[in-house]
Order: C-alpha cells, then sequence, then structure tokens
C-alpha cells in the first residue's frame, strides 16, 4: 500500500513509536520527499510545518531514529514508524514528547 498523501493537504500524521517497548515518542508531519527520505536512509525525516523545511531527526541533536518497519493505516493517511532511537525524541530532552498529564 502507498501512502495518500492527497487527504491532508500534502502531509501525513507520522507517529513514532519505539520498536522495542511500543512507547510512543513523538508525532510528527512527513510529506512525500521526507517520506522517501526516510525509506532511503532508514532514518527518519519529518516536514516541519512552522520552518516550512525538511528535518532529519538528530540532525542537530544526534538523536537519530533508525527505522525498524513502517505501516500505514487502513486508509493510508497516517503513518506509524518503530525506530530505535539513540537518544530522546523530544527537545526537552525527554524519551518521550508524552508525559504532560491533561488538565480538566
Amino acid at each position: 500500500m502507498k501512502p495518500d498523501f492527497n487527504k491532508g493537504g500534502g502531509l501525513l500524521p507520522t507517529v513514532v513509536q519505539d520498536s522495542t517497548t511500543k512507547e510512543v515518542l513523538m508525532v510528527a508531519w512527513m510529506n512525500e520527499e521526507s517520506f522517501h527520505k526516510t525509506l532511503e536512509t532508514k532514518e527518519t525525516w519529518f516536514w516541519s510545518r512552522s520552518r516550512q523545511e525538511l528535518w532529519h531527526k538528530g540532525g542537530t541533536s544526534g538523536n537519530v531514529q533508525h527505522v525498524v518497519d513502517m505501516k500505514l493505516d487502513c486508509d493510508g493517511d497516517t503513518l506509524l514508524v518503530l525506530v530505535k532511537a539513540e537518544g530522546p525524541a523530544c527537545h526537552t530532552g525527554a524519551v518521550s514528547c508524552f508525559f504532560n498529564d491533561v488538565e480538566a
């Protein structure tokens, strides 16, 4: 199955999960170019909506994510990427970006 980039205006929501622990590390966006760079390099690449540019996870921090597997959801418009991470996923230094409790 191939991703459907048209549904999301050229972007796929991408869930990044640790391949061993199954912990969700982060959610980011991929466009077609970052998707193909991820396939080619076996490391995660994303599209920054705020900077309007490609970014390589770990390109500046060294916290590279090595792709183990990639799965598409049933509609082909959301991507799950299983990785072995070299360091934390979050820019705060936390292993996962999901550490804030929701306040009622």
